[in-house]
This record gives C-alpha cells, structure tokens and sequence, in this order.
C-alpha cells in the first residue's frame, strides 16, 4: 500500500482534475471515498484545491455499509436517498467521487428473500444522488484499481494501475481531435448494429447527438455516447463471462429488445437481480445510453463496467438514465452500464460495429481510419 500510495501520480491526476472541474477560488469541492485504497487520490486531491483557494469536503461511504443496509434495513430506509450525500450535493460548486475497485465479498448468510427488490430500491436512492451531481456540479467520478480486483482477475497490481493512469493523464486534447470523426457519424446517423457470435442488436440515433467523454467526467475516461431513439433498439445482445454492478455479479447476461424495450433476461448468475434492477421504473425497461470505447491506452479487460466501457474496441449500453445533451428524453433512476467486448479474442467471438453500415470494428478489428494506430 506504501508503494502505491507514494506513488507521484496521483498529484499529476489531482492537478488534473483541477484544470479540467476549473477548480478556483471561492468553490465548494466535495469528495466522496469508498475505501481506504482511495485515500491517495483523495489526500492529493484535498492538497490541489485548498492551494486553488477552494473549500475541500470528505465523505466516507463504505461499500460495508451499503451491504448491511441491504441485510437489515427496511425498504422504506433504503429507497430514501442518503440525507448527508444530498446536502453535500447542495452545498458544492464541485464533487469528486473516488471509487475503489472492490470485488463483491461471499456472505455465508442467507440474502433475505425479497434482496433484489431491496438492491433495486438502493439503486434507485443513489440514482437521485446522481442526478443532483450532474444537476447542481461540476464533477468527476475516478475509478481507482486495487490489488485485491487485480488478484480476482489474476493480472499484477502495477498492470492494472499503469492501465489506470495511463487512461486517466492521456493527451486529451489530441485524443479529441482524432474521435471526432466518430461523433460526426454518429450526429448524422440513423442506425447503429452490434454483430457477433451471439449478438445482433440495432439501435436507431436518427436526430440524437454524440457526446465525447475525453478526460473530464470520467476517468479513466475515453468513450463516445448517444442516446438511442426511445423505441427504436431490437434485438438480443449477451454479455459473456462476469460482470459486476451494484456489487453483485452477473454471469454471461442475455438480453433481447423488442420496440426499445427489455423483454427477455437471461444469465448464468444475477438473472433475478437484473429482472429487478431493470423494474426499477418504467425509464428503466429501456436503453438510455448506447457508448463506443475509443481509449487505446486502456487495454486490459476487467469485468469492471466503468474501466471496460473505455477499451478500444468494445461497445456499451445503458438501461435507464438517457443523456440529454444528446437528446435523449427516457428518464429513470437507473443507469446500468453494460459492457461487451468485441475484439478478436472477446469470449464471445469477435464481433462488428457499424453506423450506417459503416464499419467501426469489423469482425474484432477496429478499421476506423482515425482510431487505428
């Protein structure tokens, strides 16, 4: 933990974050952490703002305490959204989340039977949260890598830190000339098609605009994103291998669109949760955020959503919560990205991305002229 926590980076991304939120004199930076592997960044984060003539709040919220409301909090208690976290929100000029990498831990006691209504409902109480962030701030959500998720995925501690960084401190600004071809297509697209082995899903953007996501709001960052017409996403996409959302894992997830909505859910593993995450709201049935990884400095797979999302040469979508600087109007609580990798040797086959026909990756390689080095 020394190592990592000495490590100079983390000032490097802390005066990032400053130039990039325009930290100044006078704002109210609030930070939230989730575990103590997040404290370098949040430590060097507090030093970069008090030194830009700003006010610096912590909060502690650890995933320990989202686990034990879940056991043994009524559902009214669950779904009201965290009092401390939505003062924060109205207090601050500028918010900063620093969210460690934490692979769910296995309970030897008995999940309660209604725990997917009662995730569902925490997921909504925090969707509020989001909304008040991106409402009343300017923020940023930084997802930091640990030993222990690099353990989980047999890949050393300063690979995936090294991909981490290397994600987060980019050359932003020669990175967003070279995506912006892809955000013109998309501006001036009608259809959008996800292909592989066990893949075939179209998603109509006809009217809806990109949104690139290149340093600011998310880091690692790197991805370009539109709202796909509210009814207009059919087929079925499946997800193969792990992923973790909500601190629950979801094995090899199926799902098939009819007229925009989810009506079919299959997995190995988290079948049930996901039928009541996507219950949440009526907004939640739908996919809100279609996403294109374009970070080729973030290369290794995770089965974390919020770093895979980045990864040149995957696609993602989002039920729920749609953009609307892109023109998306479905409204919900719920924003659940969903990753799937489409490169050459993706678990389930490599697949094919096109808008307009108009390749992006094609069977697993990306063509795009300005994304290929």
């Amino acid at each position: 933990m020394s190592d990592i926590a000495s490590d100079p980076r983390w000032k490097d991304l802390a005066e990032h974050l400053a130039e990039r939120l325009a930290i100044a004199d006078g704002d109210r930076v609030s930070i939230f952490v989730n575990d103590d592997s997040a404290l370098p960044a949040a430590h060097a984060l507090i030093r970069t703002a008090l030194r830009h003539g700003a006010s610096a709040q912590t909060v502690y919220q650890p995933e320990l305490a989202d686990a034990e409301e879940l056991a043994h909090s009524t559902l009214a208690q669950i779904v009201e959204p965290p009092a401390v976290e939505a003062a924060a929100m109205g207090w601050s000029t500028v918010h900063v989340s620093f969210r460690s990498m934490l692979w769910p831990e296995e309970s030897e006691a008995a999940k309660p039977e209604d725990f997917p209504e009662r995730l569902a409902a925490q997921r909504q109480a925090k969707g509020a949260i989001s909304t008040l962030r991106w409402q009343n701030t300017r923020w940023a959500i930084v997802r930091i890598p640990t030993p222990q998720w690099a353990s989980q995925i047999e890949v050393a501690p300063n690979v995936l830190l090294d991909d981490f960084f290397a994600g987060a401190l980019d050359d932003w600004d020669a990175a967003k000339a070279r995506w912006q071809s892809v955000c013109e297509a998309i501006d001036t697209g009608d259809t959008v098609r996800i292909t592989s082995p066990d893949t075939d899903l179209r998603l109509g953007i006809r009217g809806r605009t990109a949104a690139l996501f290149a340093g600011e709001a998310n880091l690692p960052d790197g991805e370009v994103a539109t709202a796909p017409v509210d009814d207009q996403v059919d087929g079925h996409i499946t997800f193969p291998g792990v992923t973790v959302f909500a601190g629950e894992l979801f094995e090899n997830l199926f799902l098939r669109f009819e007229s925009g909505r989810v009506v079919e859910v299959r997995a190995d593993q988290g079948a049930e949760v996901a039928r009541a995450l996507i219950d949440t709201d009526e907004g939640s049935h739908r996919v809100g955020e279609l996403g294109i990884g374009l970070s080729s400095t973030v290369q290794q797979w995770t089965g974390d959503l919020f770093i895979d999302e980045k990864i040149l040469g995957t696609v993602h979508i989002a039920l729920g919560r749609a953009y609307p600087q892109c023109g998306g109007i479905n409204e919900s609580t719920l924003h659940w990205d969903i990753v799937k990798d489409l490169r050459v040797d993706a678990p389930g086959g490599a697949g094919t991305l096109t808008i307009d026909d108009r390749p992006i990756v094609d069977s697993g390689r990306v063509v795009w002229p300005e994304l290929v080095e």
